[in-house]
């Protein structure tokens, strides 16, 4: 399935990592990519023969896709490459950027970084009452829940604090306000939120509905995991209708969203996206201290922030954590706040993801020496972005004593779909998946012991550029779709493992 004319170019230029110390892909490879004539193990553990290996492209026509499939598969250690097709074809990443979102910050900011997010007083605190202004300062966290909020509230009373003088402030621009992550996706679903730099629950609420005699009694909560307060800002509706599920209105202060009827059965929740995160925290943060007795006023969202002293903190787990979170769980929002988080740390002020994004790719072709990626964002969520398997691959190969501890390992499932348990074949990867794209780049230990670092790409863009808005959460076929391209995955990485021992 190799190619070399489609891949010489770059991988003439000698080195896989520009400016590090890592394995190089050296022109073409030093054997022959043809199954050697020797025995092979494939992944169920039956010794075969090389020659009964399936060759990649019979894999490829078998999956009928549609679309595109590039791959690259080189060798960790010495940087060999082994297989490629279709190396430098730019397709979506789809959350496989999460991966190089991950290695900016980490590299950036450091793995111990924290996010902080402060109380601030403008004057001292006197017979329980800060005499001044208290406010609270979003420090980028994605991370931060109703319990942390609830946290700083007993530490907010601890101190004595049951009133303020001044006002309530609440400042979010420590990074910039997104509104949304993806505008083109349909406006329910909870993994496109706005971003800010003070985030709330992911940017979700929680709306809750059971019927009762009759009724609809319906619920909207900043839920977490001890503290679950009610929300205003998110109102709900239930109308009578088919269709539209849902409708969106941003109507002066309040979120207005109405349901279909038809939708809800008899009970049910689902996470629903935050458009407004700072006053959403806000609201939480009064409620909660109310609940502590802390009177507090009308909160107002400031964009300059005064000066004065911080009375609490409460800094998030350290990045290599959050980062490990955000790789294993596929979390959007964390994305986005790493990815504009790095880019402000190197002095910029990025207006919109694309630039933030944009930001990262000369990052990304300086540190490891890329054609420069095309990123819309550092989630993956925008199907605009493109980058080639062989720059992922670059990428990987020169990150991963970083990048290999904190990826999710890739399950290997049985012809039911069922996980296969002490696998030989060990996989450490990111995933990525939009309607009708498929992706997957990591690391493969073979049985054998060979490490290998690797990039596929499945996409059928003509076919996702088809559906209309209200297809676009579960469009028909696009699970079998997705389905068979993550069979696919698999059946390259075994074949990989079977045929280069």
């Amino acid at each position: 399935m190799t190619n070399p004319s489609n891949v010489s170019r770059r991988w003439l230029l000698g080195a896989l990592v520009a400016g590090a110390a890592g394995p190089a892909l050296a022109g073409a490879p030093t054997v022959s990519l043809r199954p050697p004539a020797r025995g092979a193990t494939l992944a169920s553990g039956a010794r075969v023969a090389s020659a009964t290996v399936p060759a990649a492209a019979q894999l490829i026509d078998a999956a009928r896709l549609g679309g595109e499939v590039s791959f690259v598969v080189a060798d960790a250690r010495s940087g060999q490459l082994l297989e490629a097709a279709g190396a430098e074809r730019s397709l979506p990443p789809a959350s496989v950027v999460k991966a190089m979102t991950a290695l900016y910050a980490i590299e950036t900011l450091g793995s111990g970084y924290r996010f902080a997010t402060r109380l601030m007083a403008t004057g001292p605190v006197q017979g329980g009452v800060v005499n001044g202004d208290l406010v609270l300062v979003g420090g980028g966290d994605p991370t931060l829940s109703s319990d942390g909020l609830a946290t700083m509230v007993t530490a907010l009373r601890g101190l004595g604090v049951n009133g303020v003088s001044g006002r309530f402030l609440v400042h979010g621009a420590a990074l910039p306000s997104i509104p949304a992550i993806d505008p083109a996706q349909p406006a329910h679903v909870g993994y496109n939120p706005a971003v800010s730099g003070l985030n709330l629950n992911y940017n979700q609420v929680h709306f809750e509905w059971q019927r009762a005699q009759g009724a609809w009694r319906l619920s909207m909560e900043a839920r977490a995991e001890r503290s679950r307060p009610a929300v205003s800002l998110a109102r709900m509706q239930v109308v009578q209708r088919q269709s539209p599920t849902f409708t969106f209105a941003a109507n002066g202060p309040y979120e207005d969203w109405t349901v279909a009827s038809a939708a809800l059965g008899n009970g049910g929740s689902r996470l629903l996206p935050v458009r407004r995160p700072e006053a959403y925290a806000a609201e939480v943060f009064q409620t909660l201290a109310a609940a502590q007795g802390i009177r507090l006023p009308p909160a107002q969202i400031v964009t300059n922030l005064p000066a004065g002293s911080v009375i609490v903190q409460h800094d998030s787990d350290d990045l290599r954590t959050v980062s490990r979170d955000m790789l294993r769980w596929s979390t959007n929002l964390t994305a986005e706040t790493l990815g504009l988080a790095a880019s402000v740390a190197r002095g910029l002020r990025p207006g919109t993801l694309a630039a933030s994004a944009g930001a990262m790719s000369d990052w990304a072709g300086a540190r490891f020496g890329l054609a420069r990626p095309r990123l819309v964002d550092h989630s993956g969520l925008g199907d605009a972005s493109r980058i080639a398997a062989l720059d992922i691959v670059r990428a990987l190969a020169g990150s991963e004593a970083q990048l290999r501890p904190i990826l999710r390992n890739f399950p290997m499932r049985d012809a039911q779909n069922n996980e296969i348990r002490n696998h030989p074949i060990r996989v450490d990867a990111k995933t990525g998946t939009l309607n009708f794209v498929s992706g997957l780049g990591g690391y493969i230990t073979a049985p054998g012991g060979r490490e290998m670092v690797f990039a596929i790409f499945c996409a059928d863009t003509a076919r996702r550029d088809r559906l209309g808005p209200a297809e676009r959460e579960r469009p028909e076929g696009g699970r079998e779709w997705t389905q068979r391209a993550r069979r696919l995955q698999q059946q390259l990485i075994e074949r990989w493992a079977a045929v280069h021992v």
